[in-house]
């Protein structure tokens, strides 16, 4: 699932660093006397300065952030065959003479979707190391999402290329309703979506602790259809929303000249939104399937 508060931690953290940076420098100008000097203070033993030195080397660019998103996602399609082809299925069992298919999970999966969170999360705190640490979501999570893939493909012939394809469509018409302008991310824009979020994330860990003891939420397993629909409906709009936010950060992080290590932040967060809209489109399409 994506998180907007790593976008808007990670923007803020910079912006700081970035200003403290600036105060630094400008504090260095002002000793080293820059102005005119003043009539009588123009002496031999006058110390003399080059100026100011910025500490940043390189900056954050839009194309810079596209190629780094780009790498993580042929990272996640690569890993993602080796994950649909670790899971097992589709096998034809006799059901009381029916020939039912049946697919099993690969509990090496499970494993690839902890290393992904972990990743996630201290890549939230320490975001000069999310060019490492995007590659290994990717590579993790995604062996995770190829399985949980071909899982839906075994029941629902063709719904793995019909969520891709809206997951596609979903992500261009976000970017465009961006660019025009036509959805505009302001603060009140911000706090509902992460506020949303986050709603989102704990009613999912709720479902997850439940599950352990044997009780579930009906709208989230499909036991009630049309409350299950509606619900996938408004997540899969909450996280087209979060592209917006993923757009935003981008933005406002290359115009105010974020370290080029920020590209992959930039890139770690797009592509957390996607994979959580690709999940969710297809949780969407199974059940209109029923």
């Amino acid at each position: 699932m994506s998180n907007p508060v790593f976008k808007e931690e990670s923007f803020q953290s910079a912006s700081q660093s970035f200003n403290a940076g600036l105060a630094g420098n400008s504090a260095q100008a002002g000793q080293a006397g820059w102005g005119a000097p003043a009539a009588g203070t123009h002496t031999a033993t006058q110390p003399a300065s080059d100026g100011p030195v910025s500490g940043w080397q390189k900056a954050m660019t839009i194309n810079g952030t596209i190629t780094a998103s780009l790498v993580l996602l042929v990272l996640l399609l690569v890993s993602g065959s080796f994950g649909w082809s670790a899971a097992s299925g589709p096998t034809i069992v006799s059901n009381e003479g029916v020939p039912t298919e049946t697919y099993q999970f690969p509990p090496v999966a499970m494993l690839g979707i902890i290393v992904g969170f972990i990743a996630v999360i201290v890549a939230m705190r320490k975001p000069n190391l999310a060019k490492i640490l995007g590659p290994v979501y990717a590579v993790a999570y995604g062996f995770a999402v190829g399985a949980i893939s071909k899982g839906y493909e075994t029941f629902y012939n063709g719904i793995v290329l019909q969520a891709v394809m809206a997951t596609a469509s979903v992500f261009f018409v976000m970017l465009v309703l961006y660019r025009t302008r036509i959805i505009k991310v302001t603060d009140k824009f911000r706090r509902a979506v992460i506020f949303a979020t986050l709603g989102v994330m704990v009613l999912y860990l709720s479902s997850f602790v439940m599950s352990l003891f044997g009780a579930s939420l009906p709208f989230l397993n499909g036991d009630n259809m049309m409350l299950s629909i509606l619900f996938s409906v408004f997540v899969c709009g909450l996280a087209a929303m979060n592209l917006a936010l993923d757009f935003d950060f981008i933005e406002r992080a290359t115009n105010a000249g974020m370290p080029k290590e920020y590209e992959w932040v930039g890139a770690l967060g797009l592509v957390v939104t996607l994979v959580w809209l690709y999940l969710e489109l297809l949780r969407l399409l199974s059940y209109l399937r029923q």
